[in-house]
């Protein structure tokens, strides 16, 4: 029997109180029906993007109807009581600099945005999103927000297995693109 040899996707989160690394963790665990996974905090991401990642998923936390910015990261650390999980880059920063090598990478981003906030335009999603497509990755899905209770969190229930989900769906829509080209 021959070993099917999965493809490689690389997860890279921005997270101020464990939240967005909780979904970052869920959606990788989606998708490793069809990929091997690793899961990044964005302060040990590489500044390349390795040769043989055939998808890229972002997360990052909403802070003022955005991406993150060095403002907003700092005014998000005096509102905890230990260090936050995220304490030097941003996802911004990092996407903004890194580069890719010229194979095709597939693209996703979500973002985690406080529930009472809703309704409110903006959220880092969507900012992740529009860099992705700027560094001219392409995007599989539109971008995901998870909601969080408060801004310190805790996630709303239901809303890890929602994160497992959509990660399972991104490699379900990848496998069948394959699956048509054959």
């Amino acid at each position: 029997m021959t070993e099917v040899k999965k493809m490689r996707a690389l997860v890279v989160f921005e997270s101020m109180f464990g939240n967005t690394e909780q979904i970052a963790l869920a959606v990788a665990d989606g998708l490793q029906s069809a990929y091997d996974v690793d899961v990044l905090n964005v302060d040990e991401a590489p500044p390349a993007i390795p040769s043989d990642i055939d998808l890229l998923v972002v997360g990052a936390p909403t802070h003022a109807f955005g991406l993150s910015r060095r403002q907003t990261r700092s005014d998000a650390a005096t509102r905890t009581q230990g260090e936050t999980v995220t304490k030097y880059k941003s996802v911004r920063d990092w996407l903004t600099s890194t580069s890719r090598s010229q194979n095709r990478v597939y693209a996703a981003a979500f973002g985690t945005h406080a529930d009472k906030a809703r309704l409110l335009p903006g959220s880092a999603a969507r900012g992740a999103a529009k860099l992705l497509r700027r560094k001219r990755f392409d995007t599989l899905v539109k971008p995901a927000n998870f909601f969080v209770e408060d801004v310190l969190g805790p996630l709303q229930s239901g809303e890890v297995s929602r994160a497992k989900i959509w990660g399972a769906e991104i490699a379900a829509k990848r496998v069948a693109m394959d699956m048509d080209r054959s």
